[in-house]
């Protein structure tokens, strides 16, 4: 069994925490807000962000960051925007060695960088991995039957979190691809955007297959320009992601996507949510990355029009059928 430190209490965090407790270990959760941890503490339940779902009683919850780091595990499960902010509070505590998982699915704007590099830099020395996959919280967290991948370039890192992780509800398998496992969670949110666009215009199942099989060619060719093998795009971290995260009732993005089929803008999306909703948060960042490795992504830079430009996105959906013919 081991000490498991759960840097997050969002709904993501609160489902793998739960996970970990049932699986015997050792959890203690963080929230450097010390009101806000006192309260999550008494109450043992985030009703904003995991309704429903009680952290159980031996789970320590803390706002000491010292107390946080001290686990053999640190799963990071901030938002991609939190973390440059949060994580500096609580890098001088870790040590190398400790092995240290990315669940959160977002990018680092400033630098450009993937969440696992940015945390390589921070915390030199560490067994870096991250978990990815079709997952939704709500369903985790009640024990729903639900498949990961751990990735990691270390082979022994990746089994460790698979270990750690799986039991008879949570399956986690290994990948040595951490790019590609990576980039598989993050932009299938920018997808699922549109994804929610496409159901609120009301379009229909012809419309939603094609943007996502195009959609997962984007992922593809842009996690292939960035270092990822090819195929871990057909998995679960890949093509598995982006279904879960295109048509469920518990995707965020896919919610905000819909509004924005009302014509709403992305603050009030945002205000409306009133959740972390990755795909708004790091769509220009995937362009940016698209840019500097000069890859394609029509579909990309369409949805940040939409977003930060005010374009309708029925003219939207015109655009991109009327593009230049070409062979798939």
């Amino acid at each position: 069994m081991k000490k498991v430190s759960v840097l997050g209490f969002g709904s993501w965090g609160i489902a793998l925490a739960c996970v970990l407790h049932k699986n015997g270990h050792k959890v203690t959760m963080w929230e450097p807000n010390e009101a806000l941890a006192g309260m999550l503490d008494r109450e043992r339940v985030n009703q904003r962000s995991l309704p429903g779902i009680t952290i159980p009683s031996d789970i320590v919850i803390t706002a000491d960051e010292k107390q946080a780091a001290d686990g053999d595990v640190v799963l990071v499960v901030l938002s991609s925007k939190d973390i440059p902010e949060k994580m500096p509070i609580i890098t001088p505590h870790l040590k190398a060695g400790q092995i240290i998982i990315n669940a959160s699915k977002g990018l680092i704007k400033e630098p450009l960088q993937r969440i696992t590099e940015y945390l390589e830099t921070l915390i030199p020395g560490c067994k870096i991995a991250c978990l990815s996959g079709p997952s939704h919280a709500e369903e985790v967290s009640r024990n729903l039957p639900t498949t990961v991948t751990a990735g990691s370039p270390c082979a022994d890192t990746a089994k460790q979190v698979q270990d750690i992780f799986s039991n008879d509800t949570f399956r986690v398998y290994t990948s040595g691809d951490i790019i590609g496992v990576e980039l598989g969670g993050v932009l299938k949110n920018v997808i699922a955007l549109a994804a929610g666009v496409c159901d609120g215009l009301g379009y229909g199942d012809n419309t939603k297959a094609a943007l996502m099989t195009r959609g997962m060619a984007e992922i593809a060719r842009l996690g292939v320009a960035m270092g990822a093998e090819i195929y871990t795009f057909a998995g679960l971290s890949g093509i598995g992601d982006l279904i879960v995260t295109c048509t469920s009732k518990h995707s965020r993005n896919w919610r905000g996507g819909n509004l924005l089929a009302q014509g709403k803008n992305a603050e009030q999306v945002l205000a409306e949510v009133n959740m972390a909703v990755e795909g708004i948060n790091t769509a220009p960042t995937v362009l940016a990355l698209a840019r500097k490795h000069r890859v394609d992504m029509p579909i990309v830079e369409e949805v940040n029009k939409v977003l930060f430009e005010g374009k309708d996105p029925k003219t939207v959906v015109l655009d991109l059928m009327q593009r230049d013919r070409k062979g798939e």
